[in-house]
Order: C-alpha cells, then sequence, then structure tokens
C-alpha cells in the first residue's frame, strides 16, 4: 500500500516508528495528486513547499505529528486562499487567521495540505454548484461524487488524500462520503467549533472528517472537538476518548430501522445493501426494532425554508465594499451592491438568497419561517422519542447512488429531494455516520453506498462503537 493511500492509524505508527518520515507522505501524495487529479478534480489548490516547510517542524509524539489533512475551500487557514467555490471570493481574499479546527489541527502535529473543491458556499449536493472547476466521480467520472464536500470526499476515495475535512449542513459530508465511498462523520451540533468556518445556515452547519475508515473519523474528531469560546454555539461538554470503544461490538444494543427511511422511492439495490449490513448486526448480537420518525415527511421543506433564510442573512456580508467581488462598473453605493452580487454569486446561491428573503419578509415570516422553526422542533422530538427506545437508527443516507453529471441541472427540487435522508439529523442536532456498505452494480460500473447510522445529541462515542461493528 503507498503512502497516499494508508490510513491516519497506519502512518502514525510508521512515523513513530522511524519507518517514514512527514515530507514522504507529502512527496507520494504530490505525485497521486499530479497522476489522478486531473480525472478527478478534487483540488482548488495545494502548497507542496509550505506544507513539507510545516511537516518538518512536526512533533511525532502528537496525536496526529506529521499526517498531512486536507481542507474544504470553506475553512479558513490563515494566509491561504478561501474561494468557498465561488467567483466571489476566487481574487484576491487570503485568509487572516486559523479557524479553530485548522488550529488544532497544527496543535495536535497535523499538516494542512490543500484546499478542496466544493458547491459554491456549501450549497448542492453534487458539487457541480463549484464556480471554479468540476468534481468527479472516483470510481465513474461521468457521475458527481455529491456534495458539498465532493473535493473532501473524492480526494479521500481517490488517493490523494490521507483525510479531509469538510462541513454538513443538511447531509453535506455523509451524502459524498456514501457516493465516493468513504467514511463521513457529522458530529452533533455544539460539538465541534464553527469559528473560521464561512457560515452558510448557522444552526445548522457543522465540520467534521471524511476518513478511509471509522478509526480515523475518530482519530481526527479527537482532536478537533471540544469547547471554543470563539464560537457562542459551541458546547462545554466533556469530551470522550472516541477511540475507546471501537472494538466493543453492538451485542446487547438496540438498533432502530425508521419505516419512513425505507418507503417506496429507495433504490432497490440501495434497500437491499443497506437492510443486508443491518442484518449482519443483528448477526452480531444487536436486536434490529421498527421505529417511527412520523415527521420525517416535512424534513425537505422544513430545511428548505430555515436554510435559505439563515444564508440569506450570513451572506450579506459579501457586499462589494468589505471583501471579495467588486464591480467595477456602478453608479451608486445600491448599484454597487446589486452588480457585485450579480456577477459575484452563481445561480444556486442566488436562488436561495431570494427564497431566503422571501420567507424571512414582511407578511410571510409567522407563514413560513416561523412555522417551520415549530416543525423542526416536531422533528427533534421524534427523535428523542426514538432515542429513548434504540440506541442508534440505521437508514440509507441517499435514495439513489451516484447520478450522472448534469441529470439535475434544470431541476433543482429534484436535487434538493435527494437529501431527505440527511437533513432530519441536521435540524435536530444529533450525530450521524456513514459508513460504505457495499455497492450496486446495475448502472454499469460499481457504484459504493453508505449505511448512515444517527445517534443521539453528544453520543459520538457510542455511534462511533456502531459504525466500527457496521464496517
Amino acid at each position: 500500500m503507498s503512502l497516499a493511500t494508508s490510513t491516519i492509524a497506519g502512518l502514525r505508527k510508521r512515523l513513530v516508528a522511524g519507518e517514514i518520515r512527514p515530507s514522504d507522505i507529502l512527496d507520494d501524495l504530490a505525485t497521486a495528486i499530479a497522476e489522478r487529479d486531473g480525472d478527478v478534480g478534487a483540488y482548488l489548490s495545494h502548497d507542496l513547499e509550505s506544507a513539507k516547510a510545516l511537516a518538518d517542524q512536526s512533533d511525532l509524539s502528537l496525536p496526529l505529528g506529521g499526517i498531512p489533512i486536507g481542507l474544504k475551500d470553506n475553512i479558513n487557514a490563515i494566509g491561504e486562499r478561501c474561494t468557498c467555490g465561488s467567483r466571489y471570493l476566487e481574487n484576491g481574499y487570503r485568509a487572516p487567521y486559523d479557524a479553530t479546527v485548522t488550529a488544532r489541527l497544527k496543535q495536535a502535529g497535523a499538516v494542512p495540505f490543500g484546499r478542496l473543491n466544493m458547491d459554491e458556499f456549501a450549497m448542492g449536493s453534487s458539487t457541480e454548484n463549484s464556480a471554479l472547476g468540476r468534481t468527479r466521480n472516483p470510481h465513474d467520472p461521468e457521475r458527481i461524487p455529491g456534495g458539498s464536500s465532493g473535493g473532501s470526499a473524492a480526494a479521500v476515495a481517490a488517493g490523494t488524500a490521507i483525510a479531509t475535512l469538510g462541513s454538513d449542513t443538511g447531509g453535506s459530508i455523509r451524502q459524498p462520503a456514501s457516493h465516493c465511498g468513504v467514511v463521513g462523520l457529522k458530529p452533533s451540533y455544539g460539538r465541534v467549533s464553527r469559528y473560521g468556518l464561512v457560515a452558510f445556515a448557522s444552526s445548522l452547519d457543522q465540520i467534521g472528517p471524511l476518513t478511509r475508515t471509522v478509526e480515523d473519523s475518530a482519530l481526527l474528531l479527537q482532536v478537533i472537538a471540544g469547547h471554543d469560546t470563539a464560537d457562542s454555539t459551541c458546547l462545554d461538554a466533556p469530551v470522550p476518548d472516541f477511540t475507546a470503544d471501537l472494538g466493543k461490538g453492538v451485542s446487547g444494543m438496540k438498533l432502530g430501522m425508521p419505516k419512513e427511511y425505507f418507503s417506496d422511492g429507495i433504490d432497490p439495490e440501495v434497500r437491499a445493501l443497506v437492510e443486508a449490513r443491518a442484518a449482519k448486526l443483528e448477526e452480531a448480537g444487536a436486536e434490529l426494532v421498527e421505529i417511527s420518525l412520523p415527521h420525517t415527511e416535512h424534513a425537505v421543506a422544513t430545511y428548505y425554508i430555515i436554510a435559505p433564510a439563515e444564508a440569506s442573512s450570513n451572506l450579506s456580508r459579501f457586499d462589494g465594499i468589505r471583501y471579495g467581488h467588486r464591480s467595477s462598473e456602478h453608479e451608486d453605493l445600491l448599484d454597487l451592491y446589486r452588480k457585485s452580487r450579480e456577477e459575484g454569486f452563481g445561480p444556486e446561491v442566488k436562488r436561495r438568497i431570494l427564497l431566503g428573503t422571501y420567507v424571512l419578509s414582511s407578511g410571510y415570516y409567522d407563514a413560513y419561517y416561523s412555522r417551520a422553526q415549530k416543525v423542526r422542533t416536531l422533528i427533534r422530538r421524534d427523535f428523542e422519542e426514538a432515542f429513548s427506545k434504540v440506541d442508534a437508527i440505521l437508514s440509507p443516507v441517499v435514495p439513489s447512488p451516484a447520478r450522472k453529471i448534469g441529470v439535475n441541472s434544470d431541476d433543482p427540487l429534484q436535487e434538493y429531494l435527494s437529501d431527505i435522508y440527511t437533513i432530519a439529523a441536521n435540524l435536530a442536532g444529533i450525530c450521524a455516520i456513514s459508513v460504505p456498505c457495499g455497492a450496486v452494480t446495475s448502472a454499469g460500473s460499481e457504484l459504493p453506498v453508505g449505511l448512515q447510522i444517527l445517534g443521539p445529541h453528544l453520543g459520538e462515542a457510542q455511534l462511533l462503537q456502531v459504525a466500527a461493528a457496521a464496517e
């Protein structure tokens, strides 16, 4: 196995034993990027020399000493570009500070390496909405890698990154992890600081790892989790040892199977693979329990009111005045705002800003936004009721395998519906993970499928225990 396709855990053993140096890993990654990324398009940029300079200073006694970690291009790293996949930030903007997760990676000895492609401002499920290039699925270049963290997932799957960080607002870590055949973890809301993450929807966003194994996700979460005074939503809660229970299995556990997640809309092969992996967990000693999450049918509508409303507010900072794109031709201040945003934002971002502004506007706030928040509470209560009966919940990640590029380009509603199984976890603030559980073959190529495991709020330790057994 080459260094570029190794795991964090495996590389750490070799580094500590003195068999390899951090610069060896970076050299292998650079070679892999040169050979493969032209076809995949996961990277927007990478700086090998700067990374090697940082790697030479790595303290190999630290938890991630010498390990390169790729960053989704909405996570700030001081001095580096942070484009969010948008023309608005393509030229001129460089991060003046480290995001908390970036700083914690460095404190743990890791080497941030590479900026990874994404749907513009994290708005999308395919990475087709990036204004800066197309990312393709490493398993079939005619298909999407998923999104919005498509570059982060594709790089791990293609062997051009050891592990990466992405962000998940409605499934943006788990969905591309499923499509690319890697592990993708969305921590509970408040478990990981959002400071330095360019905001899409502040009550939904969470940063999490994309890795080759559940163990690697646990190792990364161990480093990035924990209280941060720079983020008022980051909880001051104990951070357990996320690796401690990985080998304990699922004997005696109750695992919920929500009937609403196994409806007629799911691809038969996807359903069969998920149910087969659930059966394996049953053979390992778990009890499968049918449960109901009755407000699931309202999740998509609720999400696509709340998320665009928060995006409308968050993206108002991009005004052509302080940073980012500034229109060169304008008549007055209002015209400057209008033209800068018209020229800088792509179609999907504009669509969501318009939708969000509408639902927040006078006369419509109570009819849409206020009602959506009430339904969100009902969705959260569904999960609370479920977790009073079961230890974790099993489901598909997405209804079907990765689609072909361009299929939904004229049908955004169909694209939104692909998030049906992932967005409820964000609305409820719970933790969730996608673990590979096989591949469908009817499409002519092997297309990975993920098993989604959902756990209660701040229940990552047990979630990872179940995920390790499923893996």
